[in-house]
């Protein structure tokens, strides 16, 4: 069994890599590292009895940064010693899924349905920021694009009060049927309207004037002009007194993780160029037209904007 309680990082990265990449998907290899219980007030390099010193996010970032999952095996060493698994995953991705009916690909028997957001903090804590510095309790009109099954929709009704929720009408813009179908059991308890539409002919829908729009995840999509589709929401869609929340993946979901870091053809690695210059261009865009713009996050970049 390796032991890296007493190796440095430029030590222990070439040797995990190369022993990863003889990995097959499942398959797992285990190590002795410095008990990360053994002091919580030391940083990553510092000593503790001869050993280097790292916490349990530190193997966790690494783990995702070489394609596995961080696994505490239940296997003992000593007080000074504990042993850790990095599971390779499998390469089990909705991004290689193919449907013969394109409008199914996010379809609930797809594997992008399997995702749920809400579950994962990175995301739900950034997403609730965003809700709350575009004042989401003065919401009335919210128009939600590529909806899926309603996560997003369902967040908001988390943090809202029964009573000002009531007040809520909540329209969906869907173009899976399977999912339109979910997310209209799952929303049931709200003013929800749910279209069937590709989102890439808004200018052919008549759904009227929102005073909030979230999509997350959509503006990117290959079909979708996203300049000329932001344009045409802040000057068709939206009332005067609006807001906006976006979202922008910086992330893959490979075998059940959410790994950091979009990945963009001919790189091995993450990549940012594109989706930076995508939303630089829409914050300038919205600031012309008197928003006051935010960018957080971090698997997700949201970008929240109220005017």
């Amino acid at each position: 069994m390796l032991d890296f309680s007493a190796k440095s990082l430029k030590e222990i990265y070439p040797i995990l890599k190369q022993s990863v990449s003889t990995l097959n998907g499942g398959d797992r290899l285990y190590f002795t590292v410095a008990n990360p219980d053994a002091d919580d007030s030391l940083y990553a390099g510092e000593l503790i009895k001869n050993q280097i010193y790292r916490s349990f996010r530190s193997w966790s970032d690494l783990a995702n940064l070489l394609n596995c999952r961080l696994i505490v095996s239940s296997l003992n060493c000593d007080d000074n010693k504990i042993v850790l698994v990095f599971e390779k995953l499998r390469d089990n991705s909705f991004h290689q899924d193919s449907s013969d009916d394109i409008t199914e690909k996010y379809g609930v028997n797809s594997q992008f349905f399997r995702i749920n957001k809400s579950e994962e903090p990175s995301f739900y804590i950034y997403y609730i920021e965003a809700l709350k510095h575009i004042y989401i309790e003065q919401r009335y009109n919210i128009l939600g694009l590529g909806i899926n099954r309603g996560d997003e929709f369902e967040m908001i009704a988390d943090i809202l009060p029964s009573d000002r929720l009531k007040e809520i009408s909540f329209v969906g813009v869907e173009y899976s049927k399977s999912a339109l179908s979910e997310a209209k059991k799952r929303l049931k308890h709200l003013n929800f309207e749910a279209l069937e539409a590709d989102i890439s002919n808004l200018v052919d829908m008549d759904i009227g004037r929102f005073d909030m729009l979230v999509s997350i995840g959509t503006l990117q999509s290959p079909k979708i002009n996203m300049k000329t589709t932001v344009m045409y929401i802040v000057q068709e869609l939206l009332q005067k007194r609006s807001a906006i929340v976006l979202g922008f993946p910086n992330c893959r979901w490979i075998d059940g993780e959410m790994i950091y870091g979009a990945r963009v053809p001919n790189y091995s690695f993450s990549e940012l160029s594109a989706v930076i210059k995508d939303i630089h261009w829409i914050k300038k865009y919205l600031q012309q037209h008197k928003f006051r713009v935010m960018i957080t996050g971090r698997e997700y970049l949201f970008l929240s904007a109220v005017r």
